[in-house]
């Protein structure tokens, strides 16, 4: 194993391993060469690639979008940087119209390599506009792959699954992790991938826990405080939203008979919403006790930090939720 690192650094290492196995992995989006990127991850890239695949775009998301599906239809790896997931909403018509289909609608002659890196993620005090976690809204369209890592391990093994992937990958970052101290942790230097599935994080048998991206984070903190009383939940991070594959969650819930779903977007229509479907529909015999949610509330994100604490779910939250399966 390596030393230990942060989730942002994981990114880093697993863009410029990228870069350098294979040159037709190119990173374009706004202020990612001569800035370094919003939040650094490409910072130093500029110099070691050089100004042809690292490519700073003028601020058009759609723009970005629409070439780096051109770029990746005619044979390259384009790996395209939305400042924020925010801003996917701009060129939502090229990544979910185009990028998603183009194979589909010609019979697989072009496929469409291309990633489309997403931080997001509220709790920054950034506002309504700039505090979304829509990743369900394009985790809804089949042909786009949805993904978003919540350790640096899994950081790094599916950013390099995903730029080697043949199709699109929406790949999100969660804001709040980037640099948190508590999640660092060793990441093997040498080659490695990770699968677009769900995976037991934490084992238990009081009840499943099913969370992703900074819901890792909340739930394992919830976890340690239930453990003082004796409770130990199981967690399974789901890893990928499209793909939705939740074999391991399932066989969790197999073993537990009880869940609660926490996730940091909006409850109603939401991930929780298709997980508990599916949950009902593979493990129906399995149910003890009503299957929870805990998600942010059904409020535009407050610029407030306190209102904002407030929306969002947290460790108290959690724990109220498993003590109420039980």
């Amino acid at each position: 194993m390596g030393k230990p690192i942060s989730y942002r650094e994981a990114i880093t290492n697993a863009l410029a391993e990228e870069m350098r196995r294979d040159d037709r992995v190119f990173i374009m989006g706004e202020e990612v060469a001569d800035w370094g990127g919003t939040y650094a991850v490409t910072k130093g890239f500029l110099e070691e690639f050089g100004p042809r695949r690292v490519r700073d775009t003028p601020i058009a998301e759609m723009a970005i979008a629409g070439a780096a599906t051109g770029a990746a239809m005619a044979g390259l790896r384009p790996v395209a940087e939305f400042m924020t997931i925010n801003f996917a909403f701009v060129g939502y018509d090229q990544i979910v119209n185009h990028a998603a289909k183009v194979s589909y609608m010609f019979n697989g002659m072009f496929k469409c390599p291309v990633v489309f890196r997403c931080p997001g993620g509220g709790g920054k005090q950034l506002g309504a506009t700039h505090s979304h976690t829509p990743d369900i809204v394009f985790a809804h369209y089949p042909g786009l792959k949805v993904v978003c890592p919540s350790t640096p391990y899994d950081a790094k093994g599916m950013m390099k699954h995903a730029i080697r992937d043949d199709g699109p990958v929406l790949f999100i970052e969660p804001v709040p992790i980037y640099t948190t101290p508590k999640l660092k942790e060793e990441v093997p230097e040498e080659d490695y991938i990770v699968p677009f599935a769900s995976h037991v994080k934490r084992e238990g048998d009081a009840c499943t826990v099913i969370t992703y991206g900074e819901g890792w984070l909340t739930c394992k903190q919830a976890a340690d405080e239930l453990a003082k009383e004796g409770i130990n939940i199981e967690i399974v991070d789901l890893r990928s939203l499209q793909p939705l594959e939740l074999t391991a969650a399932i066989e969790s819930f197999k073993k537990t008979n009880r869940a609660v779903v926490v996730e940091f977007g909006h409850g109603h229509y939401g991930v929780g919403s298709e997980v508990i479907a599916q949950l009902q529909e593979k493990a129906f015999d399995y149910i003890d006790s009503p299957i929870l949610r805990v998600a942010q509330d059904q409020v535009p994100p407050p610029y407030s930090g306190a209102l904002e604490k407030m929306a969002l779910p947290d460790v108290p939250k959690v724990i109220a939720a498993v003590k109420e399966t039980l």
